[in-house]
C-alpha cells in the first residue's frame, strides 16, 4: 500500500474566493467557515471569498483563512469515509501550516486553531514596525551559498535563512537594509535571480522574537492532544508526537528556519512516504516536492473536483 503525507499550504497561497466553491458544494465546509467567523468574531469567510485582496493579504487575515480552507477539506473528505488517521503516515505544514496540520490530526480544536493564528499574525505583524524588515527569494543557489550571504550581508543587523524551500530556493529575512545587501550579494555569488518578496514583515527571524513570546503565552493557555498521526516538524525536519514538545517547536518556528526541503526530503526517504498530498488553498507544496523529492507522487487537492478524483482514487 502507497505510504502517504498530507501537507498544508503556507502564506503566500491565499487567494480571493479561496473556499468559495467548497462552501457552495458541502455543508461541512460552510460548517468549518462559520466556526472560523464565530471564533474570530468577524465574517473572514466574505473576505476570502469576496475580497479585497489587501485585507485578504493581512497576515491575520490571510492564516486563519488559509488554515480553513485547509480543514474545510479535510472535513469534507471524512464525510466521504476519507479520514486521516485511515489514510496518512505523517502530516506536516509550511509555516502557518503547521497549525493547520495539527488541527487536522486533532492536536487542535478548530476555533482555538483559528484564534492562535489571529495571535500569530497580530503578534508577527506587531514585531517589527512597516517598512523595517523585508524578506527576499534567492534562486538558484544552493542552502550552505545562502547562508553564507546572509552572513556576509548582516554587517551588524539581522540577515537570517528563513525557509529552505526547495533546492535552489532559498528565502532570507531580516532588517531591510540588510535583506537587501543579501540581495546584491547573492547576484555576484551566482544566483539566477534575487528579489524582494511582497511580505508585511521579516518572518522567520531573529526579529521575529516578540512574536514569539507571544505565541509561548498563548500556547500556554491552550489545550493541545497528541496528533493522530507524528507531524514532522518545521525546525526540525523530522516526526515528533508529544504535545509539550510540539508546543516549544511551534514557538522555536516563529523565529526558525522553515526546514521544507529537508522535512520533504525525511518524508520521502526515512518516512518511506510515496504520496504527498497537499490539502487547501494553492499548488506551491506540491510544485516544491517536484523539485524535491521527484520520484515521489505529489498532487493537490483545494477543489471539488479535486476532493472527488482523491477519493475516487482512495477507493479505486
Amino acid at each position: 500500500m502507497a505510504s502517504m503525507a498530507f501537507t498544508f499550504p503556507g502564506q503566500g497561497s491565499q487567494a480571493v474566493g479561496m473556499g468559495k466553491d467548497l462552501a457552495a458544494a458541502y455543508p461541512e465546509a460552510r460548517a468549518v467557515f462559520q466556526e472560523v467567523d464565530e471564533a474570530l468574531g468577524q465574517r473572514l469567510s466574505a473576505t476570502m471569498f469576496e475580497g479585497p485582496e489587501d485585507i485578504l493579504r493581512l497576515t491575520e487575515n490571510a492564516q486563519p483563512a488559509l488554515m480553513a480552507v485547509s480543514m474545510a477539506v479535510i472535513r469534507v473528505l471524512e464525510a466521504k469515509g476519507v479520514a486521516l488517521k485511515d489514510h496518512a503516515q505523517f502530516v506536516a505544514g509550511h509555516s502557518l501550516g503547521e497549525y493547520s496540520a495539527l488541527c487536522a490530526a486533532g492536536t487542535f480544536t478548530l476555533t482555538d486553531a483559528a484564534r492562535l493564528l489571529r495571535t500569530r499574525g497580530q503578534a508577527m505583524q506587531k514585531a517589527v514596525p512597516v517598512g523595517h524588515g523585508a524578506m527576499a527569494a534567492l534562486l538558484g543557489l544552493d542552502l550552505q551559498t545562502a547562508q553564507s550571504v546572509a552572513v556576509e550581508a548582516a554587517q551588524g543587523e539581522v540577515c537570517d535563512v528563513a525557509n529552505d524551500n526547495a533546492p535552489g530556493q532559498v528565502v532570507v529575512s531580516g532588517g531591510t537594509a540588510a535583506v537587501e545587501r543579501a540581495v546584491e550579494i547573492a547576484k555576484t555569488k551566482g544566483a539566477k535571480r534575487a528579489l524582494l518578496l511582497p511580505v508585511s514583515a521579516p518572518f522567520h527571524c531573529s526579529l521575529m522574537q516578540p512574536a514569539a513570546d507571544a505565541m509561548e503565552a498563548a500556547l500556554a493557555e491552550v489545550e493541545m492532544k497528541a496528533p493522530v498521526v507524528p507531524l514532522v516538524a518545521n525546525v526540525l525536519a523530522v516526526p515528533i508526537t508529544d504535545p509539550a514538545e510540539i508546543r516549544h517547536h511551534l514557538v522555536a518556528q516563529v523565529t526558525g528556519v522553515v526546514r521544507w526541503t529537508e522535512s520533504v526530503t525525511w518524508l520521502a526517504g526515512p518516512g518511506g512516504v510515496t504520496t504527498l498530498v497537499e490539502l487547501g488553498t494553492g499548488k506551491v507544496l506540491t510544485g516544491l516536492a517536484k523539485r524535491i523529492a521527484p520520484e515521489v507522487t505529489a498532487q493537490a487537492v483545494g477543489s471539488p473536483a479535486d476532493i472527488d478524483a482523491f477519493v475516487a482514487s482512495i477507493n479505486s
